[in-house]
């Protein structure tokens, strides 16, 4: 399944680059790496890399900083990126500058392989990992090109064994570091829209400090109940943990634990007369999700849930429907299906950051302010917005 979405780049001149972006729907089962930790969705865009061009589809991951490309140097594998058709390939060497500085804020030190390359390593939360060296080479988003990009052209630690997982060819890194896309093309802002029709949404924030904020006039009167949380749960404290990030790599959102727990049990007051949860302890989806509940098969919608209300300073965002629970693909309880909460405890991954995903970003325009250390979101109908834009399928 394919959804059709935009991705705004702001240049500091009027130019704006506007390109479309489409969610795939990977089946479930497929091998574990980077791309299906998005669970079954990923959000991606199609650009073209290399002299001649060479056409590739990347998943766009703010949660991200360096961008790579699957570079299996094999006539075999048609979708993955070839370096040595390339005129503007270039391997970044371990004593250059980029080697040495640039790197830095990569999670994981970068080394010397024995033919003197930088040689990188990512991981990510899933445990899953992968390996290649530094290269430069020209990334072209429409008419622009941009002549050495820096990138990790990846050849070990992930599966191409399936044709799904094989249509993919890399990662676009988006957040803030030394090495993102963004960074490394100068865009001051870039903005995205994902439509609420069949599809899922992730988002994690690594933008410090910051303020999220919103176009809309924001409502001031009370509405339902709020959490009761100690403010100092709420503030990052001096190593950076408790940051709030925006994640379009990340299916879901993760709360850290006492936060999650605040919500996990108000959420189950609230719905007490509505939903039954799933009597199983031992069943933990996703390996943060734990509170799951048995809704009938032959149930034809879910009962009118109480929203979510995530508050900002200066912005709001509200998760609310269907996008507050998840059916878990082919699990049956007797004659019931099984729905998760889509909240989840960051402290069960091993997380200490609040990480809003993509699932909870449907129709809300998320936009980007690198310049100026924000987030920006406004609720709007993200299929109108590709139609003014000329993007609709």
């Amino acid at each position: 399944m394919f959804s059709h979405y935009n991705l705004c780049f702001c240049n500091s001149q009027p130019e704006t680059v506007v390109l479309p972006l489409k969610t795939q729907t990977i089946p479930h089962g497929s091998p574990t790496n980077k791309l299906s930790f998005h669970h079954n969705v990923t959000l991606t865009i199609s650009l073209t890399v290399g002299s001649p061009p060479q056409n590739v589809t990347m998943v766009l991951d703010t949660g991200s900083e360096l961008s790579w490309l699957h570079c299996k140097k094999s006539p075999n594998f048609n979708s993955v990126f070839n370096p040595l058709a390339s005129k503007t390939y270039s391997p970044v060497s371990c004593s250059s500058p980029t080697c040495r500085t640039r790197t830095r804020d990569l999670s994981i030190p970068v080394s010397c392989d024995p033919k003197k390359l930088c040689h990188a390593t990512l991981s990510y939360a899933d445990a899953s990992s992968l390996e290649g060296n530094l290269a430069s080479e020209t990334f072209n988003l429409k008419s622009s090109g941009q002549p050495g990009t820096i990138f990790g052209c990846m050849d070990s630690g992930f599966s191409s064994n399936s044709e799904e997982d094989a249509k993919t060819t890399g990662l676009m890194g988006m957040n803030r570091g030394a090495l993102s896309f963004v960074t490394q093309m100068g865009f001051p802002k870039f903005s995205y829209c994902i439509s609420g029709v069949a599809t899922h949404i992730d988002a994690v924030a690594i933008l410090r400090p910051g303020r999220v904020h919103s176009p809309a006039r924001r409502n001031s009167e009370s509405r339902g109940r709020c959490c009761p949380l100690p403010k100092s749960i709420l503030e990052p404290d001096h190593t950076g943990a408790g940051q709030t990030m925006v994640d379009s790599g990340t299916q879901f959102t993760f709360l850290l634990g006492p936060v999650y727990t605040a919500l996990k049990n108000e959420f189950l007051q609230q719905t007490k007369p509505l939903l039954r949860v799933l009597n199983d302890p031992d069943f933990v989806f996703q390996g943060a999700m734990d509170l799951c509940f048995q809704v009938p098969k032959n149930r034809p919608s879910l009962p009118n849930l109480p929203a979510v209300t995530l508050m900002f300073r200066g912005a709001e965002m509200s998760v609310s429907g269907e996008r507050l629970l998840y059916r878990v693909p082919g699990m049956v309880r007797g004659n019931d299906q099984v729905y998760c909460f889509t909240f989840g405890n960051s402290d069960l991954l091993g997380i200490e950051a609040f990480v809003i995903g993509h699932y909870h970003q449907q129709n809300v325009w998320m936009e980007f302010d690198l310049a100026k250390s924000r987030v920006g979101v406004a609720q709007v109908r993200c299929d109108l917005a590709s139609q003014k834009l000329g993007l609709s399928p």
